[in-house]
């Protein structure tokens, strides 16, 4: 036996994976046991998806993984290899915001604005879903995003917006 070895719990497993992310495959070399989110965050270096709870419970990590939104905080990077990955860099088109971020402008959908790209990718979703009928519809499905500085009707607005002119869908 090896007496300068570290021990076994203390030895890396890292390995380099790819992810497509964005539209773009990136590799990264990490543990597997890295959330998706560390490793946007900082291996990757996409920051939009912001670290609230690290618990799954307030929806700041959202991202989307082949189309369904997901928090990324409790989504281990290795499981998304093969997988298409869009974080709210990715959301706009061309250049220009997506029609959901224009909208959250519009209607001062954000206070502190650290809960806006996981709002965003989940009102996103939530079109996309079709779980937007009324007020009532796009409250229930968008409660596992929280905002602290209580900016839900305008979020709502927002998402009504987007909805009634039917260029939320996936672009």
């Amino acid at each position: 036996m090896d007496v300068d070895a570290p021990p076994l719990e203390c030895r890396s497993e890292a390995r380099t994976i790819a992810l497509t992310v964005n539209g773009r495959t990136r590799e990264a070399r990490i543990e597997p046991r890295v959330s998706l989110l560390d490793a946007l965050r900082e291996h990757l270096a996409l920051t939009g998806s912001k670290k609230g709870c690290d618990q799954g419970t307030c929806g700041a990590c959202t991202v989307r993984v082949d189309g369904r939104r997901v928090l990324a905080c409790l989504t281990l990077a290795v499981a998304c290899q093969g997988r298409e990955v869009t974080t709210i860099e990715g959301l706009p088109d061309g250049g220009g915001l997506h029609p959901m971020q224009t909208a959250f402008i519009a209607h001062d959908a954000f206070q502190c604005g650290y809960c806006t790209p996981g709002q965003i990718m989940s009102a996103v979703a939530l079109l996309d879903e079709g779980h937007a009928a009324d007020d009532a519809e796009i409250a229930e499905w968008m409660s596992g995003n929280l905002c602290r500085c209580a900016a839900y009707p305008n979020i709502r607005a927002a998402i009504r917006e987007v909805r009634d002119a039917g260029d939320g869908a996936r672009r």
